[in-house]
């Protein structure tokens, strides 16, 4: 009577007491959209990790453990920088691609969530996607040259000092 269901003289309530408007809530779309990327994201990323790891040489976990060296300390000191010394390039070059994610963005949500507040931008719309609504729907040439320029800026900066920055752009052998 209350929404319940009774399962072995339990009743179990469910978490939302109707359908889940996804496209009607700025933050649950955001959610999802977050949600999606990283499911399209980690079996990449998985398989990129575990090649790392059976490329990482058993002499060095070995010549740890003769020096003492615990589990928490050989993931640290040998584990972690050797996966981060293989790993940083791709990291960046995904943090630039996550910036641009046109195809995502745009054919999940399309413009369903417009908003008063933000300039002909949806509630969940990239840059780049923004950009693609300034020139297409409203014919704003002239703002979107300038953000593109921005974003082209930002990204390029952001890239290259945190490339410069890694030990794979200084230890290349």
């Amino acid at each position: 009577k209350d929404g319940g269901v009774l399962i072995n003289e339990r009743v179990y309530r469910p978490l939302a007491q109707g359908p889940v408007d996804f496209w009607g809530t700025p933050t649950l779309t955001r959610i999802l959209v977050v949600a999606l990327n990283v499911w399209i994201g980690i079996p990449y990323m998985m398989l990129i990790a575990t090649g790392i790891l059976m490329n990482i040489p058993a002499d060095l976990y070995e010549s740890a453990r003769i020096d003492g060296a615990n589990p928490f300390q050989q993931f640290r000191y040998i584990t972690m920088p050797y996966m981060l010394f293989v790993t940083a390039p791709y990291l960046l070059t995904n943090f630039t691609g996550n910036m641009n994610n046109f195809n995502v963005i745009y054919l999940l949500c399309g413009t369903a969530q417009q908003s008063n507040d933000l300039y002909r931008a949806g509630y969940t719309d990239l840059l780049v996607t923004w950009l693609f609504k300034l020139t297409m729907d409203s014919k704003d040439y002239n703002l979107a040259a300038a953000v593109g320029i921005l974003v082209f800026i930002v990204c390029a900066t952001i890239s290259l000092l945190t490339f410069n920055l890694t030990k794979s752009a200084k230890n290349e052998d």
